[in-house]
């Protein structure tokens, strides 16, 4: 028994030497980069040099407008699925979006390191709002490429891991370290050095690996999916045009809006303007209605007719031609990913969506208060909370992904993702303790040594600066864990053959949660104060970990059902 165990801990070492040596996880590491670089470069840092211009607040409202572009991304990931890009398509599948995405970006900040703010407002605003959407569009292609690229040796464990210590990277190299050179170097010469940084990805990106020789055509796949709906045993025509035609009627209705509002935000004078927290929070959770829910609804409708042999055609069909093949192509887009999705997991996707749902809602809504809570409550200094949250927290992140990495090879998927779930939730107690007082923090602070090494720092340290740092190294290092299992366990369960729409569907939801949760969130703290948050979402966790338990269990019989007899920390590959 001993030696078994040894040798399992021995081959899950070389597993994870084997990922970390792979050249497919080096470029994961620089993809996980240039997706967050430019996040942080467009909502955070900009509105600093914005600022420092004297832009007046009004504008830069507006410049918020283009979060939405990372908020609704999931509106055009069928074209991430769909469509080649003339000349670039011997790139690959994922990299004629992904290389020239980032060369735009990075033209895009040198362009805008050449301009003047204030009195070249209109072309920095339009530069800003396109920089967001090529760099959404981006995240959109990254992932899919992640989970395409994802074999026995770049497990999607790690390569999920590695994306997110990128993509945190970035944050603290976009976000406080540019404000350090900024203030060394001048504003305009920290976006040219940032778009330059993003060429040169763009320009190494071309050597990344694709999927399979045949990854550039995705015409030839799209094709023979479009002529698979022909075939005997597929549903009839009739019936998919129908249901087409309500999902394509809900994903227009929502484009339109978001587009209506884009048009009003920008053309209309500053006091008619809609605003856009109420957007977000009051429409945007109808969007994801009509672009997720109900369409998942018509897919489990199609799913079940065709589990029932009703409206299938008996015999196969000649490709379609003109607007039957036009047609057939837009349900292979629209509708044909929910369907292989819901068909795949039946009655398990309530499962899988309650989890998705509650799994990450204390980042998703927490975010929004943090601050508030260190500087306003709890009454520290921006020099404080920045130390603590962006250069010791950022550090307990990263450390965090590391572990969870490590646990996902040795332990496997579900029970790092239950662990990590668990931990998160636990740690909204030690928020619960900073929200009457502390003492508790301060005195493990204390007693393990930190409280000295803390107060070693000149101007800032102190005691009080001690226990908030470690409450939220001990957040970041939780998050950490269960961020790296959570983006593993979502992409493992998405299917290859349409990953970009289905990851992008799935990861959107986050929105549903943030928006939904929100506004009753604020509220609650007016009314009862953050220690009674700080216990809701520490049992809201709980409960996630207990719909953790149900999946694990549900994995396990599904593999137990297929003959799958190998330990789960040995699985290397996303579902098909």
């Amino acid at each position: 028994m001993a030696e078994a165990v040894a040798e399992e801990k021995k081959s899950a070492w070389k597993a994870l030497g084997l990922a970390l040596t792979n050249r497919k996880t080096g470029f994961m590491l620089l993809f996980g980069f240039a997706s967050g670089l430019p996040f942080a470069l467009f909502l955070g840092t900009l509105f600093a040099w914005l600022t420092e211009a004297e832009v007046d607040l009004e504008t830069m409202g507006i410049f918020s407008l283009i979060g939405l572009a990372y908020a609704f991304q999931f509106l055009w990931s069928p074209l991430i699925d769909k469509v080649n890009i003339p000349l670039l398509r011997k790139l690959g599948r994922r990299k004629q979006w992904i290389v020239p995405a980032q060369v735009l970006l990075g033209t895009i900040l040198v362009t805008m390191s050449l301009l003047e703010p204030k009195s070249q407002l209109g072309w920095f605003s339009l530069l800003a709002g396109i920089g967001a959407f090529a760099s959404a569009t981006q995240d959109i292609a990254i992932n899919a490429w992640r989970i395409d690229v994802a074999d026995e040796e770049a497990t999607i464990d790690i390569l999920s891991t590695v994306y997110q210590m990128g993509y945190r990277l970035s944050s603290l190299v976009g976000g406080a370290f540019g404000l350090i050179i900024a203030a060394r170097i001048g504003w305009p010469e920290t976006y040219m050095l940032m778009g330059g940084i993003l060429l040169a990805v763009g320009f190494v990106g071309l050597w990344a690996p694709n999927a399979s020789e045949n990854d550039a055509d995705v015409a030839t796949e799209s094709e023979l999916q479009v002529r698979a709906l022909r075939k005997a045993g597929e549903l009839a025509p009739s019936i998919r045009n129908r249901a087409l035609a309500l999902v394509a009627l809900l994903w227009a209705g929502a484009i339109g809006i978001v587009l209506t509002f884009m048009i009003m935000s920008m053309t209309y004078a500053p006091e008619d303007r809609p605003n856009p927290t109420d957007f977000t929070l009051n429409i945007g959770p109808w969007i994801i209605v009509a672009t997720i829910i109900l369409p998942a609804l018509i897919a489990g409708w199609l799913s079940s007719k065709k589990a029932k042999g009703e409206h299938l055609l008996t015999e196969d069909e000649a490709p379609a031609t003109g607007g039957a093949y036009a047609l057939d192509h837009l349900y292979r887009a629209l509708v044909l990913p929910l369907v292989e999705f819901v068909g795949r997991m039946g009655w398990s996707l309530v499962l899988i969506l309650a989890v998705v749902l509650t799994y990450r809602i204390c980042d998703a809504i927490w975010g929004t208060f943090a601050y508030p809570f260190y500087l306003g409550e709890l009454e520290y200094t921006n020099d404080d909370v920045a130390f603590a949250s962006k250069f010791f927290g950022v550090g307990a992140i990263i450390l965090g992904l590391a572990l969870g990495g490590f646990m996902l090879t040795t332990i496997g998927r579900m029970a790092t993702l239950l662990i990590g779930g668990v931990l998160a939730a636990l740690t909204n107690l030690l928020y619960a303790d900073m929200a009457v007082g502390g003492a508790n923090m301060q005195a493990f602070s204390d007693a393990i040594g930190f409280t000295y090494l803390i107060m070693q720092i000149p101007e800032i340290g102190d005691a009080g600066l001690a226990k908030l740092t470690i409450t939220i190294a001990f957040e970041n290092l939780a998050i950490g864990i269960a961020g790296a299992a959570y983006i593993a366990w979502l992409s493992s369960i998405v299917s290859k053959k349409f990953s970009a729409v289905q990851y992008a569907l799935l990861s959107s939801l986050t929105l549903l949660v943030g928006t939904l949760g929100r506004g009753a969130l604020g509220e609650m703290i007016e009314n009862q104060g953050y220690y009674n948050v700080f216990i809701l979402t520490t049992w809201i966790g709980l409960a996630a970990a207990v719909l953790v338990c149900f999946e694990w269990y549900r994995e396990s019989r599904g593999k137990a059902a297929a003959g799958i007899v190998a330990p789960e920390a040995g699985e290397r590959v996303p579902a098909e």
